[in-house]
This record gives structure tokens, C-alpha cells and sequence, in this order.
């Protein structure tokens, strides 16, 4: 290595070490040639969830979260397969023509400002092409139009917010009949997910890798720019989807929706009348979670859910002393637990951890949704809020289906059981209508 390029390497690892708002502020008082070499070390400085994964994959996937840096890896693998590829053939897909455009292009993390001042290309707008002096050429092509997609062939495609694309699965199947250039031809997809059959097919590929991937991963963005994200929308289904890169399933037939959820949340609860903890304890240890859930039943008369403090793992004396310090948190008037899983024993671990724990055993003499079935439909009556943001007990009410059958996380809705055990003390066995005593 010469002392010019140890010199240069010793700068960008000083200014990588430096905040980000300062490393932005050092970069700008750069001389131009000093910013076209700092920029061009992109493998100096490009986190790991940009790089290229080794071996021989056809397809590789990023899906991540709004500002992981998705675009600026799409387009740096651009420019290096415009490099090594002689007379390289490159498709830009994106969900139409202004966003490969503005995005792929164009934009900030495009393949035109991204790529070495040495190897700069040339966009022409009006052909919808990206020329490179060595004679590699990117054409633009947009998901409105498949069509275009029949005739050309290409050594690589990078494709851009696949969940975005209209006509998804017709483009996807008309692409890859295109890649048919050279010994190895690949794609590149860069996308935050949505649950479209198109993602869902990707994600099956055998011959796929993916990255996956958060906002809060990218070292490069400006911590208060996180920070605001995450207090905004964290745990919310906008924040896992945009944020954390989540692919977030809608099933047919589901008692719950994340729309009905959302519908449903509210930041806090006002005054309680009366708590209560649902659990539903697990088999046995080590396996599923012992669902633990706090509910409140409103001086308005609405019921609450106030916590998810649902535990994994513990062994029976474990989970109740879990139980008990949620009945103490808030204060709770009753612990309604399901009995089927161990009987009585149940009942004796919960006194051992409070002896004055007020406890009522429940039998579960129907399966799980068709004791939800009432709770969700306390939800869609809008009687029922979410006090907070309980990511893991919503994905499981989403999985519960209507007439049986469970299609979420885990092998057991342990976390939802609860929550219906707690709902249905507060929201529905009050309101039965009083047993007849015959004297």
C-alpha cells in the first residue's frame, strides 16, 4: 500500500469514528477531490447489511426498514457489476417510471451519484438508459408497463420496492425469462416488505439470500432521526413494517385484524374500576410461554389491555411469582387462570407465590377461538382498547381463526389465551344474567 493510500485510509477511519452529525459536517469541509475518495471507499464504510453476501446466489433480498440503506447498496451493486461485467446489460425496475427515475437514478443513493468520478455514466432521460463510458447500459423499466420486459435480455436486474409493484407477479415472471446473459446472471431487490403473493414467492426462492434489516441498524443516521422514529411509531404496525422490516401477515379469516387493532389503540388507559391478570399457564417447562395478561375495565365502562408480561421458559414457581408481581403492579382484584393445564397445582404454585393472591380456576371446556370469538367481537363493538403497543400478543390475536384453528407465531396462542380469560372476567361474565336460587 503506498503512503497516499494509507494516508487516505487513516482519514476514513478517523472520520467513521466520529458522530454522525460531526462526520457529516467533516465530510462537507472536504476538498472535492478528498470527497470523490471517501465516497468511492465504499467498502470502508458501508455497513455489513450492505455488502454483498459471498456465494452463488441467484436472487438476493434486502428487506429492511426505511433508512437501513437499501437503495445505496442497490446501487453501488450496480456500479460494480458495471465495472467487472464486460458490456454489461443491466434492467432498473421499480414500481413505475418516476421512482426508478428519482430513486434508482437520480436520487442521492442513485447509481449517477453514487458511481466513481472516473467511471461517471451518462443518464439520458429521453431513452430511459444509464450509459457507462466502458459500454455497460441500464435501462429503465417500470412495473405499469410488463410488456416491455418481453424481448431484452440482461446480465443483472436490481429491483426497487418490490411490494409496491401493481401488475407484481407478471413483471417478476417476464423479468427473469430477461436473465439470461452471461455465466451467472443475478438480482438484486431492495424493498420494506408487504405481504404480496410476489414477496411471499421471493422469499421461497431456493436459490435466494437475504438481508434483513432495521432503521436503527444503519450506524449512519443521525441518532435523533432514530429516536423520534422509535417514539413515534415504534411497536406500532407502521413502525414494524417501515421500521423494522417486518413482513406483516394478514390472514383470511382471522378474528382480529391489524386495522381492527389499530383502530382499537390508545395511548393510555383512563381511571380502572377494576383489573384483572388472565393467564394461561404453559404444559410444562421450556416450551410455550405462560400467558400473562393485565386488563382494566374503565370508568367508562370499556376494558383496557394494560400489559402483556407473558414469560417463557420458567419453571412452575418462576411463572406465578411473574403473575403475582403483575397483579401487584396494578393493583388487581382477581386472577382468573386456566386449570386444564395442571389443575390444582396451578392454584397451590400461585398461593406459594402470594399467599393472598385472589385466584379463580377456569375451565376451558371449548378450544381457544371459539372462547375468542366473543372477546373480538367486544373489539369490532369498539369496547375494547389497547392501552400501549403489545407487538407479540397481537401477532398471536391475528393468527386466531374463525370456526378453529391457529396460523401465528409459536405453537399455542398463550399470550391471546390470557387476554380472553381477563376480557371475558371483566367484559362478559359480569354481565350474565343472575342464577335463580331455589330455597
Amino acid at each position: 500500500m503506498s503512503s497516499a493510500q494509507a494516508a487516505a485510509d487513516a482519514l476514513i477511519q478517523r472520520l467513521l469514528a466520529l458522530p454522525v452529525d460531526e462526520r457529516l459536517g467533516a465530510v462537507r469541509a472536504m476538498t472535492a477531490a478528498q470527497r470523490r475518495e471517501f465516497i468511492g471507499r465504499w467498502d470502508a464504510w458501508a455497513h455489513s447489511g450492505q455488502l454483498m453476501p459471498p456465494g452463488e446466489w441467484r436472487v438476493w433480498l434486502i428487506r429492511a426498514g426505511r433508512g437501513f440503506g437499501k437503495t445505496r447498496a442497490g446501487a453501488e451493486w450496480v456500479c460494480e457489476v458495471a465495472r467487472t461485467v464486460h458490456e454489461a446489460r443491466i434492467a432498473l425496475v421499480g414500481a413505475n417510471a418516476d421512482d426508478v427515475r428519482q430513486v434508482m437514478i437520480e436520487g442521492p443513493s442513485g447509481v449517477v451519484e453514487v458511481a466513481r468520478s472516473d467511471e461517471r455514466p451518462r443518464w439520458s432521460r429521453s431513452a430511459g438508459e444509464v450509459r457507462w463510458p466502458n459500454g455497460a447500459i441500464a435501462t429503465v423499466y417500470s412495473a405499469e408497463a410488463p410488456e416491455r420486459l418481453r424481448g431484452p435480455e440482461h446480465h443483472a436486474a436490481w429491483c426497487d420496492e418490490l411490494g409496491k409493484w401493481r401488475n407484481g407477479e407478471t413483471v417478476w415472471d417476464n423479468l427473469v425469462m430477461t436473465m439470461r446473459r452471461g455465466d451467472q446472471p443475478q438480482i438484486v431487490i431492495t424493498t420494506t416488505p408487504r405481504p404480496t403473493a410476489l414477496m411471499r414467492r421471493v422469499m421461497a426462492l431456493p436459490s435466494s439470500v437475504q438481508t434483513l434489516g432495521r432503521t436503527k441498524d444503519n450506524p449512519h443516521l443521525p441518532a435523533s432521526f432514530v429516536e423520534a422514529m422509535i417514539a413515534e411509531y415504534g411497536g406500532t404496525l407502521t413502525g414494524r413494517q417501515e421500521l423494522d422490516g417486518e413482513l406483516i401477515e394478514e390472514l383470511e379469516g382471522a378474528l382480529w385484524s391489524r386495522a381492527l387493532i389499530e383502530r382499537q389503540r390508545v395511548e393510555a388507559a383512563p381511571e380502572l374500576v377494576r383489573v384483572v391478570v388472565g393467564v394461561d399457564p404453559p404444559a410444562g417447562t421450556g416450551g410455550d410461554a405462560c400467558g400473562i395478561v393485565a386488563a382494566g375495565l374503565g370508568a367508562d365502562g370499556m376494558g383496557y389491555v394494560i400489559e402483556d408480561a407473558s414469560v417463557r421458559g420458567l419453571a412452575p414457581e418462576g411463572w406465578a411469582r411473574a403473575v403475582a408481581a403483575c397483579a401487584a403492579r396494578h393493583k388487581a382484584d382477581r386472577v382468573v387462570a386456566e386449570k386444564n393445564q395442571g389443575g390444582s397445582m396451578v392454584e397451590s404454585v400461585l398461593r406459594a407465590a402470594d399467599a393472598v393472591l385472589p385466584v379463580r380456576l377456569v375451565h376451558a371446556s371449548r378450544g381457544k377461538s371459539a372462547r375468542a370469538e366473543p372477546v373480538s367481537t367486544l373489539y369490532e363493538a369498539g369496547k375494547v382498547h389497547h392501552a400501549g403497543r403489545f407487538p407479540a400478543l397481537e401477532d398471536e390475536l391475528c393468527g386466531l381463526l374463525t370456526g378453529g384453528g391457529y396460523q401465528g407465531p409459536g405453537r399455542s396462542p398463550d399470550r391471546a389465551d390470557a387476554l380472553v380469560w381477563a376480557m371475558s372476567e371483566l367484559m362478559l361474565r359480569r354481565r350474565a344474567k343472575p342464577m335463580l336460587r331455589l330455597v
